[in-house]
């Protein structure tokens, strides 16, 4: 891929960069928020995404030490705190998610660095991931008192199972690149010089190959996905409700107060 700048094209007011042509390169560039995931990112990612065309294969990475930490939840207010924590992690996340699920193309994710949160499902969302040694990768809800959707829960089970993501959840602790992979949430680990250049290159070497038989088998395996692990339609209710109780918590709150003020939080278990 040339990294010619002018072919370089600045989204969602420079914290989306665009490479082109042969494999289309998305880059998050929001390095003052350590990658956050913000609204405008989202909606700008899910939309560029449907727009693509003629790329593929579909590189999406990082920049700088970050490849994404996520909700930038230190910027909560008191004022209406429930509705705004709801509309943060609600249509925009998964609005991206869904365009990322849905590209007719394989996607890659070449993890540059942490990838924390809803930065982790985003790049899980991804095909395959290739990941820079040295990295760590997260889910921190257990220390903000955060039920997760039970729809990126069963994502973490499909790529690294339910005794993975029961540590990743439960314990909160991040874990390196090299751990990374061992538990299946990373296809490879390569030295962080060498990143950009294998991830390229995996992604020319996939564009390179039918573009019939990549589109029909990431539409099988979509499918396979999606019957596998459906479910009845109160079942599914429930678990919205449930994840929904928890932003009216005291200890949600508290969790999010708490890594604001980088202190440990005080839970009530209400």
């Amino acid at each position: 891929m040339s990294s010619n700048s002018s072919l370089t094209r600045e989204l969602a007011s420079g914290k989306l960069l665009l490479d082109e042509p042969f494999v289309v390169r998305l880059k998050i560039s929001n390095p003052d928020k350590r990658g956050a995931l913000d609204h405008e990112i989202l909606d700008t990612l899910a939309a560029t995404i449907r727009g693509l065309d003629d790329a593929r294969c579909l590189l999406l990475t990082g920049d700088g030490t970050m490849f994404s930490a996520g909700y930038d939840i230190g910027n909560l207010e008191e004022a209406n705190f429930e509705e705004r924590a709801e509309a943060l992690v609600a249509h925009p996340f998964h609005d991206a998610l869904e365009a990322l699920e849905a590209y007719e193309y394989p996607v890659v994710a070449a993890l540059n660095g942490h990838a924390i949160g809803g930065g982790l499902e985003l790049a899980l969302t991804c095909d395959i991931r290739v990941a820079a040694r040295g990295i760590k990768v997260g889910m921190p809800p257990a220390r903000l008192g955060l039920i997760y959707s039970h729809t990126g829960l069963r994502k973490f089970i499909e790529v690294c199972g339910v005794a993975n993501t029961a540590e990743l959840f439960y314990v909160g602790r991040n874990v390196d690149a090299d751990r990374a992979a061992r538990m299946g949430l990373v296809n490879q680990v390569v030295e962080r010089d060498e990143l950009s250049s294998a991830a390229v290159e995996l992604a020319a070497e996939i564009a390179s190959n039918a573009p019939l038989s990549l589109k029909g088998n990431k539409r099988a395996l979509r499918t396979l996905r999606s019957h596998g692990l459906s479910l009845p339609e109160d079942v599914e209710r429930e678990l919205v409700e449930l994840r929904e109780s928890c932003f009216r918590s005291e200890d949600f709150r508290e969790g999010v107060t708490a890594f604001a003020e980088k202190r440990q939080p005080e839970w009530k278990d209400r």
